[in-house]
């Protein structure tokens, strides 16, 4: 199963989030003048928003990607903590397990944004004191009562103070004996920390500072790899390396994961997107490499957005197929799914209709043509019924389905959409391409469309067509063949 396949038969299940959760303030606006009070730019707000941040981004990814999810985390006594369980629950997460610590305030992380996105600074409020053994003791009865309940336990640690070294392995230990897979987003530089997790999941600076060994090429990574997982008895260890990719290593080989990101906007997050992804892959039980790629291409649809950011599934998807070239029954959309794709676009949009019956070289052709106006080339493909209104009760050969699998085939095509009526008038009314195509025997004749497109300022245009190369050709030589035999 490839992995389009593998990311629509997703399911749901049940995963539990550990760890230092936090609040992300942004505040947006303009910035053109500087403080007369000191050298500082002075930021004009024009909107804010406050999204959930840290372990608290995971839980979003994995509710984004149609997972239940359990947050077990502390907060402070305080506004921003009231603020941040309630955004959490807006979304969906159950915070049942997240407890309030009379001892420290809320983490939360103040970002403010200038014109272009362009961070001008960021203020943080926390304080990284160990979790108490008393509120310890109370998160391990809590995990031993419900951890039954749970498919899967991810642990994003931030060092910020909640996962101890002391804590940790006991939550792991919880897990592992209720044949509970734990997946570790590892900070802290102490093995003993992580012992006997499924998965640790270090960046190559994580990984070098637990391990205490230099990391510049390869093999240097595939040591360390090896010390970390022969020191904590893990399974795998996952190594991220930025824009070289990530590393998987399960106790032999290491098998190098290529990074997917086209365009690197904002790496905030990026690390929660990529832990998210794996865990539903592995509580889906998926193959752990494939499981690891999709969470490759989830990391790159994140970094193409700015600040912190939820990834779903059918971006996942659109990625997969944009980064390989790959053809997919995605190509074929209802109307109103195309208008919704095109209204988040400035691309030029091309349209073209037509039956498209025995599809041959002459159809390639006029496709190939059609898509240097533009780029995204629509095809409308006339139903069975609307065939026999334009050709006749014996056409078509070729029925609607399979017309249109086999548009969807050719690279040229970006979306296929079925026409129901005679003309294409009412399907561009609809979504407004910014130029229609006809072939050149249509010049001088009457092109039902031609008003519509040019109300709204789009434009007709005709190509050249490949002399001799048409469907009724085709069926008269096979007819001529046939009476012959």
């Amino acid at each position: 199963m490839n992995l389009i396949e593998l990311m629509k038969n997703i399911k749901s299940k049940n995963i539990l989030v550990m760890g230092d959760i936090m609040l992300d303030n942004y505040y947006f606006g303009k910035s053109n003048r500087i403080s007369p009070e000191a050298p500082v730019p002075i930021l004009l707000e024009k909107n804010n928003k406050k999204i959930p941040g840290g372990a608290s981004n995971v839980a979003l990814n994995l509710i984004t990607g149609n997972q239940k999810v359990t947050v077990a985390s502390v907060v402070g006594n305080d506004k921003s903590g009231d603020e941040l369980i309630d955004i959490l629950k807006e979304n969906g997460i159950d915070t049942s397990l997240i407890l309030k610590d009379n001892n420290r305030p809320t983490i939360v992380k103040t970002r403010f944004i200038g014109q272009n996105n362009m961070q001008m600074f960021r203020f943080d409020q926390e304080i990284k004191n160990a979790l108490s053994e008393e509120l310890s003791e109370k998160f391990y009865d809590l995990l031993k009562k419900n951890i039954k309940k749970y498919d899967l336990v991810i642990i994003s640690d931030y060092n910020k103070g909640f996962l101890t070294i002391s804590n940790t392995p006991k939550f792991i230990s919880i897990a592992r004996d209720n044949n509970v897979k734990v997946l570790v987003d590892i900070k802290e530089p102490e093995f003993n920390k992580y012992k006997n997790a499924y998965v640790l999941k270090p960046n190559l600076d994580e990984l070098s500072l637990i391990t205490n060994m230099e990391i510049n090429t390869e093999e240097d990574i595939l040591k360390a790899c090896k010390v970390l997982k022969d020191s904590t008895n893990c399974n795998y260890v996952l190594a991220t390396r930025g824009a070289a990719g990530m590393s998987l290593y399960d106790g032999k080989n290491l098998t190098n994961i290529n990074c997917a990101s086209r365009e690197v906007y904002d790496v905030t997050g990026a690390g929660d997107t990529v832990i998210s992804y794996l865990g539903i892959g592995i509580a889906n039980n998926f193959d752990i490499i494939d499981s690891a790629n999709i969470s490759n291409y989830a990391a790159g649809v994140k970094v193409s957005k700015m600040g912190t950011y939820a990834v779903k599934i059918d971006e996942i998807i659109d990625y997969i197929i944009d980064s390989n070239n790959v053809i997919s029954d995605n190509k074929f959309v209802t109307v109103e799914k195309l208008k919704e794709i095109l209204s988040n676009t400035n691309k030029k949009v091309v349209f073209t209709n037509g039956c498209f019956d025995l599809l041959h070289a002459g159809h390639l052709s006029s496709f190939k043509k059609a898509k240097l106006y533009g780029d995204i080339l629509v095809v409308a493909v006339n139903s069975d019924a609307s065939v026999k209104e334009n050709k006749g009760d014996l056409r078509p050969i070729i029925n609607e389905e399979d017309r249109i699998k086999m548009i969807c085939e050719l690279e040229c095509v970006d979306y296929v959409i079925l026409m129901e009526d005679k003309t294409p008038v009412n399907l561009i009314k609809e979504i407004k391409p910014d130029v229609s195509i006809k072939g050149e025997d249509w010049k001088e004749r009457e092109v039902p469309e031609k008003e519509i497109v040019e109300s709204y300022g789009g434009k007709m245009e005709f190509i050249s067509l490949e002399k001799g190369k048409s469907t009724t050709n085709i069926i008269n030589k096979i007819l001529k063949v046939y009476s012959h035999e």
